[in-house]
């Protein structure tokens, strides 16, 4: 089969395409055909590692997200069969996993089935993004620990960076569970994307005031905080968090420290929430794939130029092109068409 793989950390120059040898299907697992693979910044990031070419101890697929058809299943996998459309999460923390190649097997735990109206380009969006997005917005403890349609009723979110993949996906399920959203964004285009997402309120953080903005919206603040910039935005989050409110960050340059003001959080009761989507406990990550699956079926996630999400394709073999365009700062969510 056909794979992209690299032997050492590096730029984009170390992905190679190759031939590799079907993994075998164990109990337990699925191997899936991928049909569309994600992009993320964690691939290019893992790709880079410390920038030293550090040889690997084996060679290593990049891709965590994708979606396609179940190919085969293991011994006591009863929930899937050869056929079914597909999601698959985290495939690259899984030993000779990963989306950028034509067929993955991954424990059947990773591999959920794809509703048939959703597109295979909508799967491909919905590991990494979505994931993160769902733990950041039930961070908040007053919550449920899973959303649900309308669960959010009455509730506040501020999203910053509304453009990005992991803001389009805050948007959307926020909106799902009939929060009242607000967004920020560095550009008319962006604020337009995120308003298609369906963003209530768009802010343009370099034409306006965001913390008067904010203010003239909800008075008393926002209940939850959707963290892309911590450090830029420490002095706003603070001040326009709501008492007892959540801020959830998901996303920092490599030695980022906070200076966190001590006594304005203890006077508000708030709580930061730092995330990391591979290490977030069992019960998170169930949660959120389970919510996640559910806003599918309801329609509540999409992508696409109307969505607000516009799609970039690549094919397999311009893998490296798709790493760069992701480093780049790509606006939209960038895929790799396997099947192509």
């Amino acid at each position: 089969m056909r794979a992209i793989e690299y032997r050492n950390t590096g730029g984009p120059e170390v992905l190679r395409l190759v031939e590799r040898e079907f993994s075998a299907v164990a109990a337990g697992q699925v191997r899936v055909r991928i049909s569309v693979a994600g992009v993320n910044p964690t691939d290019w990031k893992s790709r880079t590692g410390a920038g030293d070419g550090a040889l690997l101890p084996q060679p290593k697929v990049p891709g965590q997200d994708g979606a396609g058809v179940v190919d085969a299943v293991g011994t006591g996998v009863t929930r899937l069969a050869p056929g079914d459309r597909v999601w698959v999460w985290d495939a690259a923390q899984y030993a000779g996993g990963g989306t950028a190649q034509e067929y993955v097997t991954l424990p059947a735990r990773q591999v959920v089935a794809l509703p048939g109206t959703a597109s295979f380009e909508l799967g491909a969006t919905l590991g990494i993004p979505a994931l993160t997005a769902h733990r950041a917005l039930t961070a908040f403890e007053h919550a449920s620990a899973q959303l649900a349609g309308g669960s959010f009723h009455g509730r506040s979110v501020l999203v910053a960076g509304g453009a990005g993949a992991v803001g389009h996906a805050a948007i959307e399920l926020a909106r799902w569970a009939g929060a009242t959203v607000i967004t920020t964004v560095s550009s008319a285009e962006k604020a337009e994307l995120a308003a298609r997402a369906g963003a209530q309120h768009v802010i343009n953080y370099r034409e306006a005031d965001v913390e008067a903005a904010i203010r003239g919206i909800h008075p008393d603040g926002v209940d939850i905080i959707v963290e892309v910039d911590p450090l830029a935005n420490l002095e706003l989050d603070q001040n326009v968090i709501a008492a007892n409110g959540t801020i959830a960050l998901y996303a920092a340059d490599v030695g980022t420290v906070l200076p966190l003001p001590v006594r304005a959080n203890m006077t508000k009761n708030v709580r930061y929430q730092f995330i990391l989507t591979y290490t977030t406990t069992l019960a998170e990550k169930d949660a959120a794939v389970a919510a996640v699956s559910d806003a599918v079926a309801d329609g509540a996630l999409r992508v696409g130029e109307a969505a607000g999400l516009p799609i970039i394709r690549f094919p397999l073999e311009r893998t490296a092109d798709a790493h760069r365009a992701v480093e780049a700062g790509a606006i939209g969510k960038v895929l790799i068409d396997v099947d192509a």
